[in-house]
This record gives C-alpha cells, sequence and structure tokens, in this order.
C-alpha cells in the first residue's frame, strides 16, 4: 500500500494533527515518513535598509530547522524510518502547495498528509489553502486532515 508518506509542518495546530495522522499511518503499514517543512526567503524585502536580510533569512532557516527537530523527534517515538527536509521556495512565483509536491515528487512519496484548517468563504479568499494547492497539485494520494 504506502510505503512512503510525506507530511508538511508549519508550527501550527493543524500541521500537528497531520503529523499525528501520518505517524500513526507510517507505524501502521511500517513505512517510511518524510517531514518537511517549507520557508518562504521572498517574502523578506531584500531592498531594506532597516535590517540585515541575510540574517532574518538565516533565522528562518534555523526556525525550520527547529520545527522539523521538534517533529521528528516526535514521530520517532514511533518504531518508523523517519527523515526530514527543509524546503526553500525556489522563486516567487511558486507555492508552497508547489513546493510540497514537488517533493513528493522528488522523494517518491506514495501518499500526503496535510493540515487543513478548513476555512471557508471569504476567509478562505483571503488566506487560501495551501492544502487545497496540495491536492490540485500532487503527483499522489492526499490525505486531508481537518482541524
Amino acid at each position: 500500500m504506502y510505503q512512503r508518506i510525506l507530511v508538511p509542518v508549519d508550527g501550527s495546530d493543524t500541521a500537528q494533527r497531520a503529523l499525528d495522522e501520518a505517524t500513526r499511518l507510517a507505524s501502521a503499514l511500517q513505512a517510511e515518513l518524510r517531514i518537511i517543512t517549507v520557508i518562504d526567503p521572498f517574502l523578506i524585502n531584500r531592498e531594506s535598509i532597516y535590517f540585515d536580510t541575510d540574517m532574518v533569512r538565516q533565522d528562518l532557516q534555523a526556525a525550520g530547522r527547529e520545527l522539523l527537530e521538534t517533529s521528528r523527534t516526535m514521530a520517532a517515538k514511533e518504531v518508523i524510518t523517519v527523515s526530514t527536509q527543509l524546503v526553500e521556495l525556489d522563486k516567487p512565483t511558486t507555492s508552497i502547495a508547489e513546493m510540497v509536491a514537488a517533493e513528493a515528487q522528488d522523494w517518491s512519496a506514495d501518499l500526503i498528509v496535510v493540515g487543513s484548517h478548513g476555512r471557508r468563504g471569504v476567509q478562505r479568499l483571503l488566506l487560501g489553502s495551501v492544502a487545497e494547492g496540495v491536492a490540485r497539485n500532487a503527483p499522489v494520494p492526499v490525505l486531508l486532515v481537518r482541524h
């Protein structure tokens, strides 16, 4: 069935629920689990004269690595193989959802488990939905875990 399960995390409660579900599933199926987090260095105003943008980028990377290590430690409590990957957006026009889908393809994932906030209406329109984007772009089945 599923032997390689990918789960993106962002530190939210919803992502934690997805990680918990992916960990249980990986344990039950004796599958490998890959935990990723995507950082967006393009949010940094590189023209800023008020702060060191390289330092901000390094802070984003450090926070991403810390989140991955915390997530890996939690998932490793189960007897499963766990790996992590810090992913950076490669260009300003690429979405987080596209990067998750690309990582799934590059790693040969069989399944993506992603948390969904379940936003509707104007809130969804304004904030978007990474989960929906993953489902639309994914090369493999996607399991949505609701908050």
